[in-house]
C-alpha cells in the first residue's frame, strides 16, 4: 500500500507540474495586468507602474517568470496579487467559505443519491422509478445559473413572503402534498394492492396531520422539535438503524439501539436549559458531537455480546442521530429572535453572500445565519450532483443484483435484506467511488458559476477576479487548490476500491 501510495503521488506530481506551467502561461498571456495603470491619470503613474513591474517581476517573459512563481510555491508563498494584497490571505478567507458550501452539498447529495438510487433500482420499472428518473433527467439537463435563480425567486423570495403574511399551508396546498406522499410512499414500499392501499392511507394521514399540527402551533414562526419529537426521532433511528444493518430479529441488538436513543433522550433538558449556553465556539459543539458519538458506541460495545460490531455501528448511528436532532432543536430556539432582529427584518432566507454583516449573537444565532445563507447555493449544487449519484448508483446496483454470487446467497436462503445491504451494497459502492473524487474537484471548480450568482467571496470569486485582472497568482492559487483535490482523492478512490474489494490489490 505504501507503494502504490509513493507511485501514485511521484506521478500526480509530475502531472501537476505540467498543467501549472500551461495554466499560468496561458493567464499570464491572456491579457495586460498593467492595462489599468496605463489609462490612469494619476501624476505618479510611471512610479506605481514600476512597482508593480518589480512586485510581479513582469519584466521576465512568462514561461521563466513561472519558476519564480513555482520557487515561492516550495516555501509555501503565493505571492501578491495586482493589488499588492496577499494571495495567501485572500486564499484562506476563500477556501474556508467554498469548502464550507461544498463539503455540505457533497455530503447531502451522495447520501440522497445512494439512497434514492439504490431503493429505485430495488423497485425497478416503477412508477417510483420512473418518477425518479425523470427528475434525475430534468436536474441534469438544466445549467446551474438558471437553477440558482429559479431559487431565489421561488424558495427564498417565496417563502420570505410566506413568512412576512400569515405563514398558514392551505388546505389545498396540504391535500396536495398528503395525495403526493400517499402516491409516492405506496410506489416505495413493494407489495400487493392492499399492503400499497394502508401504506397511501397511512402516509397522506401523517402529512396531513402533522400539516395541520404545524399550523395550528405556528410552527413557521416559531419552529421546534421539542422532546416528542426527539424521542420518535430516537426511537426511529433505532428500529430503522437496526432493521438495515442487522434485521429486528436481533433484540440484543434493537435493545441496544434504544438504549443509546433513551440515553440521548434523557440529556435533551440538560442540553437545553444548561450545557448549551456553554458551548461558544464551534469546536466545543464538535467535541460534544464526538462525545456523544463516543457514549453510544461504548453502549454498543458493552450490549453487544457476540455481535459486537454490527451492534456498535447501529447505536453509533442512533447516536449520531438523536444528538443531532437535540442540536438542530436548539438552534431552532433562537429563529424567532434572529428573524425578526433589525439586520433580518422578517425575512430571513437570504439570497447573497456567505453571512449578515454586523450581526451581533450566539453561537447558535451565528449558525442560523449560516444555515439561511447556505440553503440555496447548497440547494443548487444537490440538485445538479443528485441527478448524477442517483443514475450511477441505480445502474451500479442493478448490475451487482444480477450477479450470480447474488443469486448464490438467496439459495443459501439468506434473508433478502442481507443479501442486499451486505452482498449487494458494499459491492455497488465501488464504482460510486470514482464518481466521488471526481465530483469534489468538480465541484469546488463548478461551484465559481454557484458562487458568482449568489455572490459568496469564496474561491470562485478569487478565481474569477484573478482572470479580469490578468492576475496570475490568485488564479494559480484556485488552480493548485482544486488540481490537488482531484488528485488526492482520486488516490483516496484507489485505496477505497481495495477496502471494498478484496480481489483489488494495489501493490
Amino acid at each position: 500500500m505504501l507503494t502504490f501510495v509513493i507511485r501514485r503521488l511521484i506521478a500526480s506530481v509530475f502531472v501537476l507540474l505540467a498543467a501549472t506551467f500551461l495554466m499560468y502561461n496561458l493567464v499570464a498571456f491572456s491579457g495586460d495586468p498593467l492595462e489599468d495603470l496605463r489609462a490612469s491619470q494619476a501624476p505618479n503613474r510611471e512610479q506605481l507602474i514600476e512597482a508593480r513591474v518589480r512586485q510581479l517581476n513582469l519584466d521576465v517573459i512568462p514561461p521563466l517568470r513561472y519558476f519564480i512563481w513555482f520557487g515561492g510555491i516550495i516555501r509555501g508563498d503565493f505571492g501578491v496579487s495586482v493589488e499588492g494584497r496577499d494571495v495567501n490571505a485572500m486564499l484562506a478567507q476563500a477556501i474556508g467559505s467554498t469548502i464550507q458550501l461544498v463539503t455540505i452539498a457533497t455530503i447531502v447529495a451522495i447520501i440522497l443519491g445512494l439512497i434514492v438510487g439504490i431503493t429505485t433500482a430495488l423497485r425497478q420499472y416503477s412508477g417510483y422509478d420512473y418518477a425518479v428518473t425523470f427528475i434525475a433527467f430534468l436536474f441534469f439537463s438544466l445549467p446551474i445559473f438558471w437553477v440558482a435563480v429559479l431559487l431565489k425567486q421561488f424558495v427564498a423570495i417565496g417563502f420570505n413572503d410566506f413568512l412576512e403574511r400569515n405563514p398558514v399551508v392551505p388546505t389545498n396546498v396540504i391535500i396536495g402534498i398528503a395525495v403526493v406522499s400517499a402516491i409516492l410512499w405506496s410506489s416505495i414500499i413493494p407489495g400487493k394492492f392492499r399492503r400499497k392501499a394502508i401504506t397511501a392511507l397511512v402516509a397522506g394521514s401523517a402529512a396531513t396531520i402533522t400539516l395541520f399540527y404545524m399550523n395550528a402551533v405556528d410552527w413557521f414562526s416559531v419552529p421546534q422539535i421539542g422532546i416528542v419529537g426527539v424521542v420518535l426521532t430516537g426511537v426511529g433511528a433505532a428500529f430503522a438503524m437496526t432493521a438495515i444493518i442487522t434485521g429486528l430479529q436481533n433484540r440484543r441488538a434493537l435493545i441496544a439501539a434504544l438504549v443509546t436513543a433513551a440515553i440521548g433522550v434523557a440529556f435533551y433538558f440538560p442540553f437545553m436549559t444548561y450545557i448549551s449556553f456553554f458551548i461558544t465556539e464551534w469546536w466545543m459543539l464538535l467535541a460534544l458531537a464526538l462525545a456523544a458519538v463516543a457514549v453510544s458506541v461504548a453502549v454498543g460495545y458493552f450490549l453487544g455480546g457476540h455481535d459486537r460490531g454490527s451492534i456498535m455501528r447501529i447505536t453509533g448511528f442512533t447516536g449520531f442521530i438523536t444528538a443531532f436532532v437535540i442540536a438542530l432543536d436548539r438552534f431552532m430556539q433562537v429563529w424567532p429572535a434572529y428573524a425578526n432582529s433589525g439586520r433580518i427584518r422578517g425575512r430571513p432566507i437570504a439570497t447573497i453572500g456567505s453571512s449578515t454583516p454586523n450581526l451581533q449573537g450566539s453561537l447558535w444565532v451565528e449558525g442560523v445565519d449560516i444555515y439561511t445563507h447556505l440553503l440555496l447555493p447548497t440547494i443548487a449544487l444537490i440538485l445538479i450532483s443528485f441527478a448524477t449519484y442517483t443514475r450511477y448508483s441505480r445502474a451500479s446496483m442493478l448490475e451487482v443484483m444480477n450477479q450470480d454470487y447474488i443469486r448464490t446467497a438467496r439459495a443459501k436462503g439468506l434473508a433478502e435484506r442481507t443479501v442486499v445491504v451486505r452482498h449487494g451494497f458494499r459491492n455497488a459502492l465501488i464504482p460510486i467511488a470514482t464518481i466521488v473524487a471526481f465530483d469534489i474537484g468538480g465541484l469546488v471548480g463548478g461551484a465559481v458559476i454557484t458562487e458568482t450568482v449568489f455572490g459568496w467571496t469564496g474561491m470562485g470569486q478569487l478565481f474569477v477576479n484573478g482572470l479580469n485582472r490578468v492576475d496570475p497568482n490568485p488564479v494559480m492559487a484556485f488552480f493548485v487548490v482544486v488540481g490537488g483535490l482531484a488528485i488526492l482523492f482520486n488516490m483516496i478512490a484507489d485505496i477505497v476500491y481495495a477496502i471494498l474489494d478484496p480481489r483489488i490489490r494495489v501493490s
